[in-house]
């Protein structure tokens, strides 16, 4: 018995119509999408900095109990929450990116320490660091340089950098470097000359 085609017709309708039901699926999914993988513009990729480097980092600025550690491109928070764990000290971290902020505050939440440290979305240089005691940064080489002056500027006589891997020019020698597992750290002090460098 020979069956009878379908008329020409019903395939062209069928074939405009699984055309729409698709191109509505794309249509609903792709801004998810986009707005997934959209995000803040990093001007220093992320990178973290390798734990024995931030236990070295903070024994040389001497971090205290008394400390109010700022780490300027937070990152998942580590600098801040090691310093409130193993110093008591408290601590601030700033990110633009949100993804690294809710990593960091999920580190300090599981390290138990969410009463001493904070983080922050900013920017960096739109952030008053003048309540700090010690910095840490790990940015690069121009983005010290184009910090340097809101440090002068903003940070007390005594505060203590410490920037890993990267120094602030011939303007501002570190008075210390050490070299841990493969990465130079840099260490400076506000000093009054750098405030009336800057007056």
């Amino acid at each position: 018995m020979k069956t009878k085609p379908f008329p020409q017709a019903s395939f062209t309708v069928r074939r405009n119509t699984l055309r729409l039901c698709a191109a509505a699926a794309v249509a609903s999914i792709a801004p998810r999408t986009w707005a997934q993988k959209a995000g803040p513009k990093l001007d220093v990729p992320y990178v973290p900095t390798p734990q024995e480097v931030v236990d070295r980092m903070l024994e040389i600025a001497n971090v205290r109990k008394s400390d109010l550690v700022y780490d300027l491109g937070c990152g998942d928070g580590r600098m801040v929450v090691t310093a409130a764990r193993k110093y008591g000290a408290r601590g601030i971290g700033i990110d633009i990116d949100p993804q690294r902020i809710a990593e960091a505050r999920a580190n300090a939440a599981k390290a138990k320490v969410t009463d001493k440290v904070k983080f922050n979305v900013g920017n960096l240089f739109k952030t008053d660091l003048s309540d700090a005691s010690v910095v840490t940064l790990y940015l690069l080489n121009s983005i010290n340089r184009e910090l340097r002056p809101q440090l002068w500027r903003q940070l007390k006589v005594g505060t203590r950098v410490v920037s890993h891997a990267f120094d602030m020019g011939d303007e501002w020698p570190p008075e210390k470097t050490e070299t841990v597992a493969g990465s130079t750290i840099y260490y400076w002090t506000i000093t009054e000359a750098q405030k009336r460098a800057i007056a």
